[in-house]
């Protein structure tokens, strides 16, 4: 079965939910019973959201959607790991989800944390979690190498956290030949979008597969 909903409708059917949320104007659909019962013999998700873990960042209530339609995959900064490529990849495979929007957010702890770790006099942080936002660390090199050097406290966590999101777009598509074989065949578009916590509003950053508003088509890239 092919989804009804082409990757750019989806997006756009998210993003006329988080219109809504941000102007305080939710229609919260599909939260009743009927909703309920009707998802028991299978889902249709609109699309498939990785984002993350931010307590701050509940996915259908800042879309404005409701039960079976959004396939969500999470962890702290939205890092690509096995388990998230394979989540990921059955939405794409057995539900044909024809969105997987990755979703970042300004005032990160995995992104700060990650910033803080490269100072060479930084305090150790236990394995596991090391090893969770290590993926974000050359992100924050980066940066601070284009800003000239300096040190820690001089590296911009909003530019990290958008350098993070591109890595992790491109993570994924080198890392699935599902998503990527997906994305060429026209079945599936990538959303790579940064919430701002204030405003409530998830602006795109960075696109494959697909057009948004707010992302020169030239670049694929947003200027927010």
């Amino acid at each position: 079965m092919t989804h009804p909903l082409t990757p750019a409708a989806a997006w756009k059917q998210m993003q006329d939910g988080n219109r809504r949320f941000v102007r305080d104007e939710p229609q919260h659909p599909n939260q009743n019973v009927d909703r309920r019962k009707d998802l028991t013999a299978a889902q249709h998700p609109v699309a498939t959201l990785f984002g993350c873990s931010d307590s701050r960042l509940a996915a259908e209530i800042i879309f404005d959607l409701g039960l079976g339609d959004l396939f969500v995959v999470r962890n702290a900064g939205q890092v690509i790991g096995e388990s998230i490529v394979a989540s990921l990849e059955y939405a794409v495979a057995v539900l044909e989800v024809p969105l997987i929007v990755v979703l970042a957010h300004d005032s990160c702890g995995a992104v700060r944390a990650a910033i803080d770790g490269t100072a060479i006099d930084a305090d150790p942080l236990p394995p596991h979690i090391w090893k969770l936002i290590a993926p974000i660390v050359p992100a924050a090199r980066k940066v601070l190498a284009e800003s000239g050097g300096g040190t820690v406290a001089d590296i911009d966590a909003e530019l990290v956290g958008r350098e993070h999101l591109r890595n992790t777009v491109n993570d994924l598509l080198q890392s699935s030949e599902i998503i990527s074989n997906a994305v060429a065949e026209g079945r599936l578009g990538i959303v790579g979008a940064n919430y701002r916590l204030a405003e409530g509003e998830a602006a795109p950053v960075i696109t494959v597969g697909i057009e948004a508003e707010g992302i020169d088509p030239a670049t694929k890239e947003g200027s927010e």
